[in-house]
């Protein structure tokens, strides 16, 4: 697998995912229901740490696939934690599992890119 495209490709899965609700949160919330207060907190919480581990770590130009991988898989960890979390509890709608399954994919591809290209796919 190419990086460069997988990073493309899960930018515009979160652009897609980010912007849906901002749009039309009308329809967002009608398939996976109006959120509480505490699941969004989560969410925003996991993903300004993934980025906080992250960005103190920016690498020269030449580290930055490395910097692009913790960031997409971080971020891909983090999503559906809050789904698996939330599900059960009835805060959320199980529909939020497919995006969860959906998020699921993208450390594999990472973890894909690193090994067809000979590169190590664990954080240094």
């Amino acid at each position: 697998m190419n990086p460069l495209l997988t990073a493309r490709s899960q930018g515009l899965f979160h652009l897609v995912g980010g912007g849906w609700p901002l749009l039309h949160l009308r329809s967002f919330e009608w398939v996976f229901r109006p959120e509480s207060e505490e699941c969004p907190r989560r969410t925003t919480a996991g993903l300004l740490a993934v980025s906080g581990w992250v960005l103190p770590r920016t690498p020269s130009p030449q580290g930055g696939l490395a910097w692009t991988r913790r960031t997409a898989v971080g971020t891909a960890v983090t999503l559906p934690a809050v789904d698996v979390v939330y599900v059960p509890r009835g805060r959320i709608r199980p529909t939020s599992l497919l995006e969860a399954a959906m998020q699921a994919g993208w450390p594999a591809a990472w973890w894909r890119c690193g090994r067809l290209r000979g590169h190590r796919t664990a954080a240094p």
